[in-house]
């Protein structure tokens, strides 16, 4: 038997997972660290804390399981996206890393702004302008520290920081390349046009290559450090959202999934960029080789539910804590009480403003259509309809431009059988849901690496890894109920816009 190790290196920790070939998990082991959040929207992460954390959980995971590590076929990454962190000729980092959460470069962002129409930017890229992504944050570093961006020498996301610890290699691939935002999606090549707009330097972006080329072998100090054995080949894998795709099985067009937690997005796959003409959604490319996956993601989808649980249904989570069971099985029990619609109940699930479909940083929250009749369950169904009506929006631009008829839920919020058949109803989809809910990434950084290192003929091995665990089919009757309903729900948007605006002083 072969084995697959996967690191998932996220904000808050890195994930070490053991596969076998066959697809079943062998074991985990979790490495947590931190992230420092200052000056309101500054964020960064030491790099040599990730190191850390791949080689504490690699030898943990190795000593556990007791596998030989000549047993490890290969090593392949999933990671945040949307980062910058510079490093010199040797590697050797030259200041924090500057993480996907982090939006000081709005002065970048703006000066991008007067140079390039934002359709325009949107058409090469397939996203918007953003202080997010990795151009602009190495834009902020050359003008407020030019000595560290005359001492860099490549600018890395996280995984492909570790593929050089462990290879000495400096390397990406177009999924976490996009999160750039300056690649061209037409060539899959760092856009030339963007980075003289932007007046950087292309060669402190490493080469792309394919997410399943193998970098190289695990050199002789890197074994020692991680306790992989010498010349062990690591894939690069490709960015945390894309690996997922390949987790949920989107590894052809048409084939979508959703993630359900504190954020949410819907994503699938496609053989051309989807450009949305009001620019609601992105294109990212995908970790398959040729492909690429557009989505649309909301600010706050499991976060509204967990609003709702901590702020409005304390005395469900009393009881629950009496009874050992979850709170949100006594919601659910009080939502299945109220009808489609939730008795004229509308929920506007913007408590952290929105990203797609909206793009409103002004949107709040908002409960409509309040009346005397309504009780308690109407309340609380309309914060999941909400949710997925938002969702809907995004589904909707998707779907002109690809087949999707199911969908596969991941996340926390796949969990209750309530919310998973008002989806179905809503998207009007065959809503599937997998065994394991929390492993996608993983799986996905497995697969690409199983095809990298040549255990695996295609991205089909996925099949090996999802098994279904339930399957929630639409209600032709709620189906129909619910068109009315969701074009309500885009009124009220609509009407809430200009007294956003006010909110907000503008």
């Amino acid at each position: 038997m072969k084995y697959i190790l996967a690191h998932d290196l996220g904000t808050s920790g890195n994930k070490a997972t053991l596969f076998s070939e066959d697809g079943a998990l062998i074991g985990s082991k979790v490495y947590s660290y931190g992230a420092h959040y200052f000056n309101q929207t500054w964020a960064e992460q030491n790099p040599e804390d990730w190191w850390e954390a791949v080689c504490q959980s690699s030898g943990s995971l190795i000593r556990e399981t007791g596998i030989d590590p000549r047993e490890i076929a290969v090593v392949s990454f999933s990671g945040q996206m949307m980062g910058c962190l510079c490093v010199d000729r040797q590697g050797t980092p030259l200041r924090s890393a500057i993480i996907w959460a982090d939006q000081r470069a709005q002065a970048q962002q703006e000066m991008l702004m007067r140079k390039i129409p934002l359709k325009e930017y949107y058409r090469i890229v397939g996203h918007r302008n953003s202080a997010s992504y990795g151009l602009q944050k190495l834009m902020w570093v050359r003008d407020n520290q030019p000595e560290i961006y005359r001492e860099t020498y490549k600018t890395l996301n996280a995984k492909d920081y570790i593929v050089f610890k462990l290879t000495g290699q400096f390397l990406t691939e177009p999924s976490d390349a996009s999160s750039n935002a300056c690649v061209d999606l037409k060539t899959f090549d760092w856009s030339e046009k963007l980075l003289d707009l932007a007046e950087v330097d292309r060669e402190k972006f490493p080469r792309i290559v394919p997410s399943t080329t193998v970098a190289g072998g695990v050199t002789r100090e890197a074994a020692e450090s991680t306790g992989l054995y010498p010349g062990t080949p690591v894939v690069l894998g490709g960015g945390d959202g894309l690996c997922a795709n390949v987790g949920a099985g989107s590894i052809a067009p048409g084939r979508t999934y959703s993630s359900i937690g504190s954020s949410a997005w819907i994503a699938t796959t496609s053989k051309e960029p989807v450009l949305d003409e009001e620019m609601r959604t992105v294109t990212w490319a995908h970790v398959v080789p040729g492909l690429y996956s557009p989505n649309g993601t909301m600010q706050s989808a499991g976060g509204s539910y967990s609003w709702l649980k901590n702020e409005i249904c304390r005395w469900e989570s009393e009881q629950a804590g009496r009874k050992g069971i979850s709170p949100y099985d006594l919601i659910n029990e009080e939502i299945a009480r109220s009808p489609v619609g939730a008795n004229g109940v509308m929920f506007l699930p913007y408590l952290l403003g929105e990203r797609a479909p909206r793009w409103n940083a002004d949107a709040r929250g908002a409960f409509l259509g309040l009346k005397m009749e309504n009780k308690r369950e109407d309340v609380l169904r309309s914060v999941l309809e909400g949710i997925t009506m938002n969702l809907a929006v995004i589904l909707d631009i998707l779907r002109k431009h690809v087949s999707i008829d199911e969908i596969l839920v991941v996340g926390g919020g796949a969990k209750g059988k309530v919310w998973r058949q008002m989806m179905a109803d809503i998207y009007d989809a065959r809503i599937k849901t997998p065994a394991l809910l929390e492993e996608g990434a993983s799986m996905g950084a497995a697969v690409v690496g199983g095809v990298g290192a040549g255990l695996f003929e295609g991205f089909e091995a996925i099949d090996r890894f999802v098994r279904v665990e339930s399957i929630e089919e639409p209600n032709p009757e709620a189906v129909q109920a619910y068109k009315p309903v969701r074009e309500m729900f885009e009124a009220c948007y609509a009407a809430m816009v200009p007294l956003y605006q006010k909110m907000a002083g503008k």
